[in-house]
């Protein structure tokens, strides 16, 4: 009979590994040790940068969303407050009561500290957004420096992968947080 050749089994997103005739060892319940397979340390490090990396970009997304969340609430609270203050406008002067002119006068001020509080959080946005970038570069730099060999044979196409993913998520939150701030109020915006 001839002895039929199996495949490794599959760690993370590493490549299927060839067993050789003395790895095919396993325990009762048909479970291959990481000790039996032919996984080196480097590729084991390479997996866990992606993770690091891939946990990273999670948490940045988690954050852009916060932010978004943030100005939605700022919006939706300007957008109340100026509905109100459109309300006591609209009323003649002569007819306003000092109570009325009083109103006008906090909901002003409650408009104004909130755009305020909108612009510290697009400027912390840009902050984070420019922070990224440089972290971004710093791990590039750092894979280089690490793992020469393997980015010399992935260098171009990882590239050209890691600009794309930076231009997507860096700045697409920019503009998504920018696009929700513009569009906050409206175009007609007079706080704005």
């Amino acid at each position: 009979m001839q002895k039929e050749r199996r495949c490794g089994k599959l760690y993370g997103s590493v490549e299927r590994v060839e067993l050789g005739e003395d790895a095919h060892r396993t325990d009762e319940d048909g479970i291959v040790s990481m000790a039996d397979s032919t996984i080196t340390v480097d590729d084991i490090e390479g997996e866990l940068f992606k993770i690091e990396r891939i946990r990273d970009v999670l948490v940045r997304r988690e954050s852009e969303l916060r932010y978004m969340m943030d100005d939605i609430q700022l919006c939706k609270e300007i957008t109340r407050l100026k509905k109100e203050l459109q309300k006591l406008v609209s009323i003649p002067d002569k007819d306003k009561s000092s109570e009325d002119r009083q109103r006008e006068e906090e909901l002003l001020q409650q408009i104004h500290k909130l755009v305020e509080t909108r612009d510290f959080l697009v400027d912390d946005v840009e902050f984070e957004r420019l922070r990224e970038q440089e972290e971004d570069k710093e791990m590039a730099e750092f894979l280089r420096a690490k793992f020469p060999a393997s980015t010399t044979k992935k260098s171009s196409t990882q590239k050209r992968r890691m600009t794309s993913r930076a231009h997507v998520s860096s700045p697409k939150v920019t503009k998504a947080g920018l696009t929700l701030l513009k569009e906050c109020c409206g175009f007609t915006c007079s706080v704005m």
